[in-house]
C-alpha cells in the first residue's frame, strides 16, 4: 500500500510539474540548422591556406564526441599531409574513376567525366576516418544483432566533423570512389581496421549554394514529404505535418527558412 501510494504521489507531482525548456537559444539554434543546410561536399574549391592546429583539434574533438554503440568510439583519424602519400591515394582515385565511368550510360558517363569528384591533392590536409571493429571486444551493447553498428556510429563522427568543419569555415570533401583494399596497402592500415571514410579538409574560395550534383543536374533534391511514412511502411503521412514539411522545405529552397522565427 505504502509503495503503491508513494508511486500514485510520485506520477501526480510530476504530471504536475512543468517540463523544463531544454531548447538551445534561438541564435545558437539558427547556426545548427545553417550548418546542416549549407554543409557541402567540396571538390575544387580549395585554397592552400594551411588550417591552424587550434582548429584541427575542435574538428577532431567534434569527431570524437559522436555517438557510437555500446560507446565503443570505434574511430580513429589518420591525417595526411605529405604530398607523395597525396599523390599515391590519386593515382587509385584516378583508376577507380576511370571504372567508375565506364559502368554508366554514354549520355551520363559523359557528365561523370566532366565532374571534379576528389581534391585530394589540393587540400592542405586529407584525412582517413576508421573504425576499429574488435576495439571493444567481439560481444558490443547494441551490436549484438546488427554487427554493422560500429560503421554506422563512425559515420556519425564523419558528419559531426563536417559540420563542426562548415561552421568553422572548412570545406569538407568525401572521396568514396577508391579501391579501400589498395588504399589500406598505400595507408598501412591494419588488419581489422576499416577505412570509413578519406576525406579532403582546408580552407575554400567559395561554398556553392546548393550540392554540385544538384547544381549540374545530376539528381534532383527529392521531396522530403513524400518520404515519410505512417506506423507502417506505405502508409503515406498525411495532413498538417507533411504540409508543415512540405512548406518548409519551399522555404529552404527559396533561401528564406533561416531568416523566419520558429
Amino acid at each position: 500500500m505504502i509503495e503503491s501510494r508513494i508511486a500514485t504521489e510520485s506520477r501526480h507531482a510530476s504530471e504536475s510539474k512543468p517540463t523544463p525548456d531544454h531548447r538551445f537559444a534561438e541564435a545558437e539554434r539558427q547556426a545548427i540548422y545553417r550548418a546542416i543546410l549549407e554543409r557541402r561536399d567540396v571538390r575544387g574549391q580549395f585554397t592552400p591556406d594551411p588550417i591552424e592546429d587550434e582548429t584541427l583539434s575542435r574538428l577532431l574533438l567534434a569527431a570524437h564526441f559522436a555517438p557510437s554503440v555500446g560507446f565503443m568510439q570505434p574511430w580513429s583519424f589518420l591525417l595526411i599531409r605529405d604530398d607523395r602519400v597525396k599523390s599515391e591515394v590519386h593515382a587509385l582515385f584516378a583508376k577507380a574513376n576511370a571504372e567508375a565511368a565506364a559502368l554508366f550510360p554514354d549520355d551520363q558517363a559523359a557528365t561523370y567525366r566532366r565532374l571534379k569528384l576528389e581534391g585530394i591533392r589540393e587540400a592542405p590536409i586529407n584525412l582517413c576516418i576508421t573504425c576499429e571493429r574488435d576495439r571493444a571486444g567481439p560481444v558490443v551493447i547494441g551490436r549484438t544483432h546488427h554487427r554493422a553498428m560500429d560503421l554506422y556510429s563512425t559515420v556519425c563522427a564523419v558528419q559531426n566533423l563536417w559540420l563542426a568543419a562548415r561552421a568553422e569555415g572548412i570545406g569538407v570533401g568525401w572521396v568514396s570512389i577508391l579501391d579501400h583494399a589498395k588504399l589500406k596497402t598505400v595507408l598501412g592500415i591494419p588488419k581489422g581496421v576499416v577505412p570509413v571514410a578519406y576525406l579532403c579538409l582546408g580552407r575554400v574560395s567559395h561554398f556553392h549554394d546548393r550540392p554540385e550534383l544538384e547544381k549540374a543536374g545530376w539528381r534532383p533534391r527529392l521531396a522530403a514529404a513524400e518520404l515519410i511514412h505512417a506506423d507502417r511502411w506505405g502508409r503515406v503521412e498525411i495532413g498538417p505535418l507533411a504540409a508543415r514539411i512540405q512548406a518548409d522545405q519551399d522555404r529552404i529552397q527559396a533561401g528564406t527558412f533561416l531568416k523566419e522565427p520558429s
